[in-house]
């Protein structure tokens, strides 16, 4: 019997020597809280479980009974489309979300996986694993506010008040429960203007002249200079008053303009806008429930210096999603190295050609087979482990989406470790079985 069968049979029959997330015991660790939470030990950066010893966190997202609703492409189907996955679980599971979900947590066990990634049906928060909650409080404000480039007011009381209103709802109910490893605030938001084209600076600045940050946004300016001849003379444009900005929505230095001081006011602006979105944030999630960490906000692939410090002052563990072919170590080495909070890979993938669907939409160039994605998988999960800053990595995502694309952005792409029949692709989870197994021995050897 292999080493790693062995560790399953003893964990099944509840062996003595093995803990509920799978790992052998055998250190012991600051005095027990009971509560996930984060610790450096041996210059290794850990999640500590509620039994007091170490976890690396092994996920996946969007573990959903409904699946990815499709583009509709039906005369009978309703506006927003219908999940080809939730059909097939529908008649595999007798319409029961709850014996679906006892199912796959069986799965994620035996696939080494112990943490349910954002988005999850809620049936899955008491199958015995670790959980996260995605809070989205952006969303609360307006709708897919992370897809279009958009961001919320985080200077209004609408945004208090939506942060409050999630805490509340989702954070207070569950402030008292083992399982939870935290809460994501948000994802993707457009910090740098990645998605819209845009500085935050210049966003706010073409909003009407009541909203709220547009007012923040001049009050800088006021205290940064003083007097608007200085203003002007630095971004050499020709202003009767800094409140004049109130009623412009585009502003556009002269030829003459100090670059560094226009970069130094919308850097500022993006600072305070940053220190802002996440000190509302954790002050609402704290007072709601003090026991459970905030996992940041789902950085997409970039984050600025700035936004990084703010985010380290508010939230236990950076979470960042990331599509490239191997782990960004040295950015992910200098948020740590900034922040001093450990980081989880919270989205990544490969999608492989040979699996039918189009690939042609989603994050990620395509491989060519289950081969290459198990491939990836081992040699991903081994760079970012080998790191002592990195304590977890969440799979994107359960299922496959439909060939004629999820509803609300088309991504069509073969991102899941099951198919739409619910079925597993079989070279991909039995490689993740296998170096997930390992993953415990790749962290410690990290220092």
């Amino acid at each position: 019997m292999s080493e790693r069968a062995e560790t399953l049979r003893r964990y099944l029959d509840g062996g003595r020597g093995y803990d509920r997330w799978f790992y052998r015991r055998n250190q012991d660790f600051e005095t027990k809280r009971g509560f996930f939470r984060v610790q450096v030990v041996n210059k290794r950066a850990w999640i500590i479980d509620p039994d007091n010893q170490p976890f690396i966190s092994l996920g996946i997202c969007h573990i959903a009974y409904k699946g990815d609703r499709r583009v509709s492409a039906r005369a009978d189907e309703d506006a927003s489309g219908y999940s080809p996955y939730a059909e097939a679980c529908d008649r595999r599971y007798g319409g029961d979300p709850e014996a679906w979900a006892a199912f796959q947590a069986k799965r994620l066990r035996r696939w080494g996986f112990n943490t349910i990634g954002s988005w999850a049906s809620k049936e899955m928060f008491h199958q015995g694993l670790a959980y996260t909650v995605f809070l989205g409080i952006s969303r609360r404000v307006q709708a897919d506010v992370w897809l279009h480039g958009d961001f919320p007011d985080v200077f209004s009381e609408v945004f208090r008040q939506a942060a409050e209103e999630a805490a509340t709802q989702e954070c207070a109910p569950r402030k008292d429960d083992p399982l939870l490893l935290g809460y994501f605030t948000d994802n993707e938001l457009d910090w740098n203007g990645w998605r819209r084209g845009t500085s935050l600076f210049d966003y706010f600045l073409a909003k009407p002249a009541d909203t709220t940050g547009k007012g923040v946004l001049v009050s800088q300016l006021k205290e940064r200079y003083g007097d608007v001849e200085v203003f002007n003379a630095a971004w050499d444009v020709s202003l009767s008053s800094l409140d004049d900005l109130l009623t412009r929505t585009a502003l556009q230095p002269g030829p003459n303009a100090d670059p560094q001081a226009v970069a130094a006011d919308k850097e500022a602006y993006l600072r305070l806008a940053a220190a802002t979105y996440f000190e509302t944030c954790e002050r609402a999630i704290r007072s709601a429930d003090p026991n459970h960490m905030i996992l940041g906000v789902r950085f997409a692939g970039t984050a600025d210096q700035v936004v990084v410090e703010e985010c380290g002052k508010h939230v236990d563990i950076i979470s960042y999603n990331n599509y490239s072919y191997d782990p960004p170590i040295e950015r992910l080495r200098s948020i740590w190295e900034t922040t001093w909070r450990p980081i989880m890979i919270t989205e990544w993938s490969f999608k492989a050609m040979d699996s039918g669907l189009p690939n042609t939409k989603g994050a990620a160039i395509p491989v060519y087979t289950q081969e290459d994605r198990a491939d990836g998988y081992e040699r991903y999960v081994t760079q970012a482990l080998s790191q002592p800053f990195i304590v977890g990595l969440h799979w994107f995502q359960y299922t496959d989406q439909p060939p004629q694309g999820r509803g609300h952005d088309g991504e069509n792409s073969n991102y899941g470790v099951v198919g739409l029949d619910d079925e597993p692709h079989f070279t991909l989870v039995e490689r993740m079985r296998v170096v997930n197994g390992r993953a415990m021995e790749i962290a410690k050897a990290a220092h």
